[in-house]
């Protein structure tokens, strides 16, 4: 019989497939790896007031990342002391607002992206994420600012708090 043109060739077959008959891990789901990636990233914050990590991901591919630290290039709180304004630092740049930085620095867009915070982003982050593309953002613990569930309602943007035991309550859903 003549082969087509389109056949794969194929080779003995020496191997086989074999099945674990115990019990199967439990794995995270996608939304709790990421956010550990984020609490893993909070380790890099250079201002001990908050350490604040993110990561941005779309099609469960990591796009950016971000902690909170100053200006690049310029001193660090940790190294200088905390510029303060109205009790809170501003010598940081908030981690969500450097993750869209570095994307943006990388020339990588962000549209339709999910980012993933280990703090609920302020009003002024919030703004930016929802401006560069993002539909869904995950966070930790409420921090300050409850203006996100009414603007991310209106947005159709889809909110998600993630508890510390990892279950989920989702405030604005996906429209």
């Amino acid at each position: 019989m003549a082969k087509s043109d389109h056949e794969i060739p194929m080779g003995e077959r020496n191997w086989d497939i074999l099945l674990d008959e115990g019990e199967k891990p439990d794995r995270d789901s996608w939304d709790v790896y990421f956010m550990k990636i984020a609490k893993q990233i909070a380790t890099r914050g250079t201002c001990h007031r908050k350490h604040v990590g993110c990561v941005i991901v779309r099609d469960r591919t990591i796009l950016a990342t971000g902690y909170n630290g100053s200006i690049r290039g310029m001193p660090h709180c940790d190294e200088v002391g905390h510029m303060m304004e109205g009790g809170h630092c501003t010598r940081t740049v908030h981690a969500e607002a450097n993750a869209v930085a570095q994307a943006a620095r990388n020339g990588v867009s962000l549209k339709g992206g999910e980012i993933y915070v280990t703090a609920s982003p302020c009003w002024q982050c919030f703004k930016l994420m929802a401006n560069s593309g993002i539909e869904k953002i995950v966070y930790g613990e409420f921090y300050r600012d409850d203006r996100i569930f009414e603007a991310a309602n209106h947005l159709g943007l889809e909110l998600v708090h993630i508890s510390k035991d990892g279950v989920n309550r989702v405030y604005t859903p996906h429209r």
